[in-house]
């Protein structure tokens, strides 16, 4: 199948167009794809809920803010690094042992409760937390083990899996959109996965950032989650079993919610109360709209 455009229109003239790979898995199977589901992307960010797991699971006495912060890409707001700063306490550890960044800054960075959670799951299984961000350190190859589990390790060997370096300094992994779309539809199934999941629902204002259509969508549409990674990619699991992974080529973020609501009508899910972005100005006039258009459109 053909992939998915959204034209950006400003007045009459198409101004941008953007080309998105979409697929949708449910028990294994695929349920929906547009563009090319076997297009490998790095997670990015969207692993976050993926990897709270071993945190969640390590750490029963972390309460729900303190998980929903171990998988947010935040926005440092006072509420947020107050959480981070309670997670940093429970460790036990400090700002100083971060490693999202150099200096003052890094408890402000989008990573830190999430850096604070790994630091967590060290102290609870008696690694040491030098280190705790690179590769070969018992955390990350803990992390990596998750993913490659959780995405199906019948099919996906650790090994087999190429790995970068994230924004934040800890090491990022390629999946196939087809596997990461399996991966979310597995999340609930998974042990601790359940609680990961309550606590991105039960604390949407801790997961806030400038970019957000993840918290968007899981604050419209009852019971489901999302999470979206650098470079265009958004991961999100209904209540039901069912995964879906939408990659923007360009990496833009914008064409989101445009490919979000075509996505989740042809999967027959009811989205009149999810709204489509528009093109607006800073005396927030509307001039112009985001739309899906035919391949042969481009």
């Amino acid at each position: 199948m053909e992939p998915l455009v959204v034209e950006v229109t400003r007045g009459d003239v198409v101004e941008a167009r953007h080309v998105i790979h979409a697929v949708a898995v449910r028990d294994g199977r695929v349920e929906l794809a547009a563009g090319d589901p076997g297009l490998v992307t790095y997670l990015r960010s969207s692993a976050k809920p993926l990897q709270a797991l071993p945190v969640a699971r390590a750490r029963p006495d972390l309460d729900d803010e303190q998980v929903a912060l171990a998988r947010a890409s935040h926005g440092a707001s006072p509420g947020q690094l107050a959480v981070v700063r309670r997670t940093l306490a429970a460790a036990p550890a400090t700002e100083d042992d971060l490693r999202c960044g150099v200096g003052a800054e890094r408890i402000e960075h989008n990573c830190s409760g999430k850096h604070a959670g790994r630091i967590a799951l060290c102290r609870a299984a008696g690694w040491p937390i030098e280190g705790y961000r690179l590769a070969g350190h018992t955390c990350q190859r803990a992390m990596l083990a998750e993913v490659a589990e959780v995405a199906a390790v019948a099919e996906v060997d650790p090994a087999s899996i190429a790995i970068g370096v994230d924004g934040c300094g800890v090491p990022t992994f390629a999946l196939t959109l087809e596997r990461c779309a399996h991966a979310f539809a597995r999340l609930r199934s998974r042990e601790a996965g359940e609680r990961v999941v309550r606590a991105m629902r039960g604390h949407p204002q801790l997961l806030e950032a400038p970019v957000g259509s993840d918290v968007l969508l899981m604050r419209t549409l009852d019971g489901w989650v999302a999470k979206g990674g650098a470079e265009g990619l958004m991961c999100v699991a209904s209540p039901d079993g069912l995964g879906l992974a939408i990659e923007v080529s360009d990496g833009s973020f914008r064409a989101i919610v445009p490919v979000l609501v075509e996505a989740l009508e042809r999967l027959g899910v009811e989205t009149s109360a999810l709204p489509l972005p528009e093109v607006s100005n800073s005396n927030g006039e509307v001039v112009g709209a985001l739309r899906i258009v035919p391949a042969a459109g481009r």
